[in-house]
């Protein structure tokens, strides 16, 4: 079977849509296949699966961590979601560019996002489950996260009214993480 790259909509990043096999019973895809993602350019090892599940509203992001740097696929096994990545990496043509897809459990696309974005997602159904591949570990003093409504960034999230977490009501601009000294040791 067979994964596509429907779009590189920013530079690295990527939108992938696999193939699907259907009948009356129901049906079954590869979500990766290490010798596939390798040939269209992307990473063909991941360290660690995480499992989110929230409801209408939630708006997880924008995070990122740099140590170790960690690049994510995303993809919604339940519901529907809104998944944004944000360039912040330093030098880089698109940086503070954002890409953002609706993806579904019935559109069943995917999104890489590698390590120097920021990614984060809004939760657009009832309820939604997002499932992401890292390519590093996590580690909680490597992270840090960006304000989601950062006016530079400009995000068109398709809700306006969406529920925060502490953490995430409290992030960081852009302007402030790329003035930090810390940020201009970490070239991802």
């Amino acid at each position: 079977m067979k994964l596509k790259v429907e779009s590189r909509p920013l530079a690295d990043m990527a939108v992938l849509v696999p193939e699907v096999y259907e009948d009356s019973r129901g049906f079954f895809m590869e979500t990766f296949r290490a010798d596939q993602f390798q040939s269209l350019g992307l990473p063909g090892e991941f360290v660690q699966d995480n499992h989110s599940g929230s409801v209408r509203g939630v708006l997880r992001g924008l995070h990122f961590q740099w140590d170790p740097p960690m690049g994510k696929l995303m993809r919604v096994t339940r519901g529907a979601a809104f998944l944004v990545g944000v360039d912040i990496r330093k030098g880089s043509p698109s940086l503070g560019a954002w890409f953002g897809l609706e993806v579904s459990a019935e559109n069943r696309k995917q999104v890489w996002a590698p390590a120097g974005f920021a990614r984060g997602f809004c939760v657009l159904s009832d309820y939604a489950e997002i499932q992401y591949k890292c390519t590093g570990v996590y580690n909680s003093q490597g992270e840090s996260g960006i304000r989601w409504d950062d006016l530079e960034i400009g995000i068109k999230w398709p809700l306006s009214d969406v529920l925060l977490s502490e953490k995430d009501r409290k992030a960081q601009s852009l302007a402030e993480w790329l003035a930090l000294p810390l940020s201009g040791k970490f070239r991802y």
